[in-house]
């Protein structure tokens, strides 16, 4: 049997680890977007660009020409980056000429046809092939248009996924970049915020990085509440947008008015 005291103290011991211990944690992917605010309602948000993309290689064939670095500004309609076209170039050549040969073909017949010298069903299969090799044309034009990278929109390169002299293939990442001039704030909201928060709503929102205030308002209020962490994301929009302020900075929301 064993003593009193021994047992007390495996019951101490016992409550002390249900005490010290965690809990298990969540699955990922599952666990609740925490909401950090403090005593005068103050909300964490990120700043973000509204327009921003990914640029994938459409083709495969060699980077002959990567003009723009990381962090350069650019213009829409700009080149970012040429892939050899030699190739695709003769292809469309080669199409072309596919293409002549066949409606040469389907005009002769139609010609032969008034004569019934063609019977009708060898008048349709020509034009079907003049048609098909017309079609041979577009993707080979497309092709030769894929070799150029142009930017979408005017801003700046985030991210450059590949050099120069490089072999790529279709859907491999070439560069990313954003909008400097669409930044955004996104902010995370208790979903009981809903009660009193409104479009249009005006807000200060202090960046860390900056250490400034910076006046913005609601610009949409998202559509659905997120069940785990009763909690709504809202986006925000800078009322004058400062050229220090950049995609990726953090900081404080806080509203005038709050009602509880």
């Amino acid at each position: 049997m064993r003593p009193p005291w021994r047992v007390k103290g495996i019951v101490i011991a016992v409550l002390l680890l249900s005490v010290v211990v965690p809990q298990m944690s969540w699955p990922k992917g599952e666990r609740p977007v925490a909401v950090v605010r403090s005593g005068n309602e103050v909300m964490r948000g990120i700043v973000r660009a509204a327009t921003q993309a990914m640029l994938y290689a459409q083709i495969q064939g060699r980077v002959s020409q990567l003009p723009r670095k990381e962090g350069e500004r650019i213009e829409k309609g700009e080149t970012l980056a040429q892939i050899d076209c030699e190739k695709y170039r003769a292809e469309l050549a080669g199409a072309i000429a596919e293409y002549q040969a066949k409606d040469k073909t389907f005009a002769n017949n139609k010609e032969l046809t008034k004569l019934n010298a063609v019977s009708t069903l060898e008048l349709e299969i020509s034009e079907a092939e003049a048609k098909k090799a017309q079609a041979s044309i577009r993707i080979a034009e497309i092709n030769v248009a894929s070799c150029r990278i142009a930017a979408p929109f005017s801003g700046r390169i985030t991210g450059v996924m590949v050099n120069e002299h490089e072999n790529v293939f279709p859907n491999d990442k070439l560069l990313s970049l954003l909008d400097d001039t669409s930044l955004e704030i996104e902010l995370v909201l208790p979903s009981s915020s809903l009660a009193w928060l409104k479009r249009k709503a005006r807000f200060t929102f202090t960046i860390d990085e900056t250490r400034r205030a910076y006046q913005a308002k609601v610009k949409e209020i998202g559509a659905s509440i997120d069940p785990a962490s009763q909690t709504v994301k809202v986006i925000g929009a800078f009322e004058k947008l400062s050229p220090e302020v950049l995609a990726g900075m953090s900081g404080s929301a806080q509203f005038p008015t709050m009602q509880p």
